[in-house]
């Protein structure tokens, strides 16, 4: 047999799209080649292959060699075709039985020994395995990782010579099984009663951890902004299967460490205020996720906000809306999800606070405007977060709620939410809005005044309902009411700061 076919996968964003490797021996001076728009990694696979196919005790042909990867329009990047181009060969020149391999997929690169060594994007091919119904056979690291997944077939694979001997029945490699990991909450989890008072903080990040809306906490220097972001986690709910997949789909091909101990909780991205738009939204020649996609399904916080490049921010204006990120580049286009709740922190002036008398209105108003207004449009809830009153660090009472209280509440409100239009608040579109949260003819007349009187925009009318939404189901309140709109609107500090300034 002088022709062969091997199934192997390709990594496009977070899609695995199926790559047919044909390998044909014919006659002819000797030579290897690879076609099928191979980039430089895939083209040095020749030199892989030889040298693990000769030091694992295998014949390699000195005639001809030509490996076509298809489609010939995709991309092909990575190590991740050493292995099924090997095992091609070895088809082709008669060591395999061609019919052995119609039920496997195969991933990984090569040492010059034979070894078989990690790829990058092992979750996304796994899934698209094993939809197909094949055996999906990896490296024993990825192969580890991949046993998150439900109604999967995975070979872990430790060399070309262990490959070889279970594909021919010599040896069989058992097929891995599920792990099933259980959620645990670590005894040391930051709690939320750490923070001592901000009350009106805390019942905000309650709201935004209920109905998944983004949240600008404003406010001095150590008034405990960072520790309320870094709490809302802890109140979140836990990843459901298809969203812990989704993320973990995201982190394999990105090439970042993946703890499979944790990998149903929320994702927390903190990056640093010197980030570039490309760190945060992703790109590269090969495209590949940022901060935001690393986010997805989980919290993006971005501290000291003013300090972040107003280009940078501005970036973030349209996953906001649309949940995703589709990066064009001229060789390849890749789409990732980047559905994260935005945290944001920030001082309302240059020297820590607007009213130390340090910084004219002018000043601040400078300071402030390094953030477009489009930008802050699309933040649900705005709040002061103050210094603490004097006596209240003495006070021993003064801790409040406990996370796991207020998480109670979260995950109800969480639940009305779901079954009742099957997202969380935030994610409300027009339609859901006209539905689900009526107003009166008098609570209308009461909001759009005030939309008026702050000069708001339509966006944040719609935002401001929302929230208001959120609240009525955190007391189990069917209908909307004047209480909640007007708690919905006392959360705007931002929008009555900037008022103030330009009176």
């Amino acid at each position: 047999m002088s022709f062969a076919t091997v199934y192997s996968r390709a990594r496009v964003g977070i899609d695995a799209p199926l790559v047919t490797i044909e390998v044909h021996i014919s006659n002819g001076l000797p030579a290897f080649q690879i076609v099928g728009l191979p980039e430089t990694s895939v083209r040095e696979a020749r030199d892989r292959v030889r040298s693990a196919l000769i030091n694992s005790n295998f014949q390699f042909p000195q005639t001809r060699i030509t490996v076509n990867l298809a489609p010939a329009d995709l991309p092909k990047e990575g190590g991740r075709f050493d292995l099924p181009i090997a095992i091609g060969i070895l088809t082709a020149t008669g060591q395999i039985p061609l019919l052995q391999l119609e039920q496997y997929e195969f991933y990984g690169e090569l040492g010059l020994k034979g070894d078989l060594r990690d790829i990058v994007g092992e979750i996304p091919s796994a899934l698209a395995c094993s939809k197909h119904k094949r055996i999906a056979v990896l490296p024993k690291g990825n192969a580890i990782k991949a046993t998150i997944i439900g109604e999967q077939h995975l070979v872990a694979g430790e060399s070309l010579l262990h490959v070889f001997h279970h594909v021919i029945g010599q040896h069989q490699i058992p097929l891995l099984q599920q792990q099933v990991i259980e959620p645990q909450n670590s005894p040391t989890d930051i709690d939320l009663s750490d923070v001592i008072g901000q009350y009106t903080a805390k019942r905000a990040l309650e709201i935004a951890a209920a109905g998944q809306h983004n949240l600008l906490f404003l406010g001095p220097p150590g008034t405990g902004k960072s520790m309320l972001a870094q709490r809302l986690l802890g109140l979140l709910p836990d990843l459901s299967m298809d969203e812990a997949l989704q993320t973990s789909a995201i982190h394999s091909v990105s090439g970042k460490p993946f703890d499979i101990e944790h990998w149903k909780k929320r994702p927390f991205r903190s990056p640093h205020h010197t980030a570039s738009g490309v760190a945060l939204v992703g790109g590269g020649s090969v495209p590949k996720p940022g901060e935001i996609s690393l986010a997805h399904n989980g919290v993006l916080f971005l501290d000291e906000l003013p300090e972040f490049d107003r280009k940078v921010l501005d970036v973030l204006r349209e996953p906001l809306e649309t949940g995703k990120i589709c990066i064009s580049r001229a060789a390849q286009q890749a789409e990732f999800p980047a559905q994260f709740q935005l945290i944001a922190a920030l001082n309302p002036s240059p020297t820590g606070h607007h009213t130390d008398g340090r910084a004219n209105s002018d000043q601040v108003l400078k300071y402030l405007n390094k953030i477009s207004g489009p930008f802050m449009d699309r933040i649900d809830l705005q709040i002061d977060v103050p210094l603490l009153p004097p006596g209240a660090l003495a006070n021993k009472t003064n801790k409040g709620e406990t996370t796991a209280s207020v998480k109670e509440r979260v995950l109800n409100a969480r639940y009305n939410m779901l079954r009742r239009c099957d997202t969380p608040n935030a994610l409300l579109n027009n339609q859901q809005i006209r539905t689900f949260c009526p107003l009166s003819d008098d609570d209308q007349t009461f909001l759009e005044a005030h939309i008026n009187k702050l000069n708001l925009s339509i966006r944040t009318y719609h935002k401001i309902i929302k929230v208001a939404r959120t609240i009525a189901d955190l007391h189990d309140e069917k209908h909307i009411t004047r209480a909640h709109l007007a708690e919905a609107l006392s959360y705007r500090a931002m929008d009555r700061l900037i008022s103030q300034l330009t009176k």
